[in-house]
């Protein structure tokens, strides 16, 4: 059995005395950490191996058909931008782009997460950093879960960021 140290954070109540002699209560947070021996290895177990279960083949289709996101015809003539989202959840890709699954997953994230906030094409004044950390985040996980190319740019981008 795995024993593990866990952070609880708790809440409790003080009283505290004001400088007019008066004393009022006032909450505060602290965070303390207990072990807890309830966790094990599934080789730890008995029974039958293990099955994972088998993943549906991922398409682009039903994902944007999903997520209610249409994807357009990519316009624009600057050779940096890889791809881009617009209000209406609309997005496209360059046909030339180095990773074309990373950017769709990075362009369905802005089209979901920011777009509210206006278009986030390269063209316009430049986005948020931390919108644009969080697309590429959503990219890699993408990436990492479906095993595509483009997870190695992802973690890099995201880890350059918060360095």
């Amino acid at each position: 059995m795995l024993t593990l140290c866990m952070p609880l954070t708790c809440k409790r109540t003080k009283t505290v005395k004001r400088e007019d002699g008066t004393e009022q209560e006032e909450q505060f947070a602290f965070t303390h950490f207990s072990l807890r021996p309830l966790w094990f290895t599934l080789a730890q177990t008995e029974g039958k191996d293990y099955q994972p279960a088998s993943l549906p083949e991922w398409s682009e289709g039903t994902a944007l058909a999903a997520l209610k996101i249409e994807r357009e015809e990519f316009e624009t003539m600057d050779g940096h931008t890889q791809g881009y989202a617009k209000r209406g959840r609309k997005i496209a890709v360059s046909p030339v782009a180095a990773l074309p699954l990373k950017t769709l997953f990075h362009e369905i994230a802005h089209a979901i997460l920011h777009c509210d906030q206006g278009d986030m094409s390269d063209t316009d004044q430049a986005p948020r950093s931390v919108a644009e950390v969080e697309a590429e985040a959503v990219a890699l996980l993408c990436c990492e879960a479906l095993s595509l190319p483009g997870a190695e740019f992802s973690r890099g981008y995201v880890t350059v960021r918060f360095m």
